[in-house]
């Protein structure tokens, strides 16, 4: 798909986050601490809703079971912890660890871009 226009950057001030549906993506557009990150918008570890999620320090941690996902990379930071000896013993390994996709954005004439590879 390429570099596609997701939404104002006025409909996106700092601290806020939205879901959007560009073609067969549902990203999750985040702004934090003045940078703007675009990730899968569902937890890949069981499916949950991202947007729910805690935001901080550059991560985000999903609110179902606390895995927690690197916003510039993707990358696992914990996987699973929660609720407690259920969560790492059971629903850890139900699914394996996941990179969190996350794509490229860029402002451009007041709009916020996000870079989409063409399948889902």
């Amino acid at each position: 798909m390429g570099w596609v226009d997701a939404i104002a950057q006025s409909d996106l001030p700092d601290g806020s986050r939205e879901v959007v549906e560009l073609g067969e993506h549902s990203i999750l557009l985040i702004h934090d601490e003045g940078r703007i990150y675009a990730v899968a918008s569902a937890c890949p570890h069981m499916g949950a809703p991202l947007e729910k999620g805690t935001v901080s320090d550059g991560t985000i941690v999903c609110y179902r079971h606390h895995s927690a996902f690197d916003l510039e990379t993707g990358d696992v930071q914990e996987w699973s912890p929660w609720p407690p000896v259920v969560g790492p013993v059971v629903l850890s390994r139900m699914s394996r660890k996941k990179v969190l996709p996350v794509y490229a954005t860029k402002v451009e004439e007041g709009r916020i871009w996000v870079d989409l590879p063409d399948t889902p």
